[in-house]
């Protein structure tokens, strides 16, 4: 059984049987409870921790763990109702609503309950995750001289080397910053490079964490459709002309949620346009490192062909690790680094030493290059499985490209299929998916659906999800 598990379980067992002890009673010894349950000395402590942290006992050194004394009442809740006026009366005269939705992020942070299959899950399951690694990693890093120290603001000159070593081209370590994960790093280019109200253009579909961020910055995303080959030179530069935009976001290598790759003959043609318009272009390149067993050369970051500065960068470890290993990178030249820098600092310091510190030791390990390759043919194995499953059981459903990189799937569904209805009736049948209307700034062509293959244990959980979404889509078709 997994450790975090059994540490749950008994923490429940234990919370169960409180009700014996009265306030301030010592509990059984961490001994005799690791006796009793047969579990490890490790897991007990876990598992009073976790109680202490919910104030249901005090642990006191040398002398054990005791039930807590009842806590006073709360004291009644005040009346709020006032900061409905608060929040929006200073927003009257915004050309955009600063609202913030994070629903559609949220699809892919969010747990699902137990026994729902993670269809839309966003991070690699633990299973693909280098655990080993990085813990190993991180308690080397705890020990390295000033690891718990303040870092440079740009981050550690030899993370920086490795990640600007990583990106190629013109991109040294002079022109990267070290970030706390790639939203994070969006969202201070975002910020940066655009002015409340201004128009961004992005992709058609989009990651909808970008278009949160746009918005709550007060930006009005204007979308550019994205083919098979990437997003569209024609139109791009139709929407440059037609709103001014000064930004335009991005993912050229696998992106989301299409799987696109933007063909070799746009990449040029992509940086002259921008350049012509005096615009920048953000390259989110968040999945460079989850390229699947049989994809190939992967073409460069757009930023390594770039002597003029229009790309500002964005890579990030964090789709190749954990969700926790939060370590990105921000790649720019000229005077927009200044900017991107100055934002930084005054919105989060800098990236914790310790996590900066872990990073270096990670990618410089042996394991680092055994855990990509474990990754790039376990992720071609899952796709295959899920391709395989979906034409065999859900032939209605469209699956335009097959990527050789990322996570996901993006699914079509036939005109006049429900695409809420799908998704309702799906995590009734005990799988969660993700509806494609978030991923779209304007109205979306079709209904969709994106279904990713990392989250879930294996091949086996896929093709039941795959049963079980073949289960919800008889009951909403009919």
């Amino acid at each position: 059984m997994h450790e975090s598990s059994s540490v749950g379980e008994l923490a429940e067992r234990l919370r169960q049987e409180l009700d014996r002890y009265s306030p301030g009673e010592k509990l059984p010894s961490s001994r005799a409870l690791v006796e009793r349950f047969r579990v490890s000395p490790v897991t007990v402590s876990r598992a009073l921790a976790r109680l202490a942290a919910e104030g249901l006992v005090v642990t006191r050194p040398g002398a054990g763990a005791f039930r807590s004394v009842p806590r006073t009442p709360a004291a009644p809740t005040g009346d709020t109702s006032w900061q409905e006026v608060a929040l929006s009366a200073d927003g009257a005269a915004d050309l955009v609503p600063r609202s913030v939705d994070a629903s559609g992020v949220l699809v892919s942070l969010a747990a699902p309950a137990p026994g729902v299959i993670e269809f839309n899950g966003g991070y690699l399951h633990p299973s693909l995750q280098p655990e080993r690694a990085m813990a190993a990693a991180l308690a080397r890093a705890g020990r390295r001289p000033g690891a718990w120290g303040r870092p440079p603001m740009e981050g550690l000159p030899e993370l920086r080397e490795w990640f600007a070593r990583a990106i190629g081209g013109p991109v040294t370590a002079a022109g990267v910053l070290v970030t706390a994960g790639g939203q994070s790093a969006l969202t201070t280019a975002l910020r940066a490079l655009a002015p409340p109200g201004a128009p961004v253009l992005v992709e058609s579909p989009t990651y909808p964490g970008m278009l949160a961020i746009a918005r709550a910055a007060g930006l009005r995303p204007v979308p550019v459709p994205v083919d098979a080959d990437g997003v569209r030179p024609s139109l791009l530069a139709d929407a440059f002309r037609a709103t001014g935009a000064r930004v335009f976001v991005c993912q050229p290598l696998f992106q989301n949620p299409t799987g696109a790759v933007l063909a070799p003959e746009r990449r040029a043609e992509v940086l002259r346009i921008a350049r012509q318009a005096g615009a920048f272009v953000v390259e989110d390149d968040f999945v460079r490192r989850l390229v699947h067993e049989d994809a190939g050369p992967l073409p460069r970051p757009l930023a390594a062909d770039d002597p003029d500065g229009v790309v500002v960068h964005v890579s990030s470890l964090t789709k190749a690790t954990s969700p926790s290993f939060r370590v990105s990178a921000l790649a720019a030249h000229g005077p927009v680094l200044e900017r991107l820098r100055a934002i930084q600092i005054v919105d989060t310091f800098f990236v914790p030493r310790p996590l900066q510190e872990a990073t270096l030791e990670l990618v410089g390990s042996s394991a680092w290059p055994r855990h990509l390759r474990a990754v790039s043919t376990a992720l071609r194995t899952r796709r295959d499985a899920m391709t395989a499953a979906l034409r065999l059981q859900l032939p209605g459903l469209s699956l335009p490209h097959i990527p050789s990189g990322g996570y996901h799937l993006w699914l079509r569904l036939p005109e006049g299929a429900s695409e809420s209805a799908l998704t309702a009736a799906a995590l009734r049948a005990g799988v969660a998916v993700t509806p494609g209307r978030p991923y779209f700034s304007a109205e979306p062509p079709a209904g969709h659906l994106r279904l990713s293959f990392a989250a879930v244990a294996g091949t086996g959980e896929i093709t039941e999800g795959v049963r079980r979404l073949r289960t919800a889509w008889s009951q909403v078709v009919g």
